[in-house]
């Protein structure tokens, strides 16, 4: 799973990406954004991918499997994500590294993906803090 959803993403190609899904699996975004169904995947990957990651490269750092039956697994997986587009202010985005969750199903076309997760890595930080202004901060409470 992990190599076929960077192979994907590297191609650009939204309906290879969600053709790794089951129809009606669950996929949590890094910051939380929760689509339903593998249709609501595609539209948000088909954007994601032409708008804040058109030119970036998406490679697999190291994997781990747990099986939990014979049709069953969870697959974890770090990533390394680099050359996002400019938003949010940030003329010149830095590399992300990302972990994802994947739980894998074998059915009768093979292995699909029933859930999704996505979270980024926070160098330094074991929590996030609301701020008083709202925003969510990465806070480490080992530095007290």
């Amino acid at each position: 799973m992990p190599t076929a959803f960077a192979a994907a993403w590297q191609a650009r190609d939204p309906d290879a990406l969600a053709d790794l899904f089951e129809p009606d699996a669950e996929f949590v975004n890094v910051v939380g954004l929760w689509w339903h169904g593998r249709a609501a995947i595609r539209k948000a990957h088909a954007y994601g991918l032409a708008v804040l990651f058109r030119d970036s490269a998406l490679t697999v750092v190291r994997t781990r499997e747990r099986a939990l039956s014979e049709t069953v697994t969870v697959v974890h997986a770090l990533f390394r994500l680099t050359g996002q587009s400019p938003v949010g202010g940030v003329d010149r985005p830095g590399d992300r590294r990302t972990v994802f969750s994947f739980v894998m199903r074998r059915g009768a076309d093979g292995w699909r993906c029933a859930s999704a997760h996505n979270t980024d890595v926070v160098a330094g930080a074991e929590t996030h803090v609301r701020a008083t202004d709202g925003t969510l901060r990465a806070a480490d409470g080992r530095s007290r």
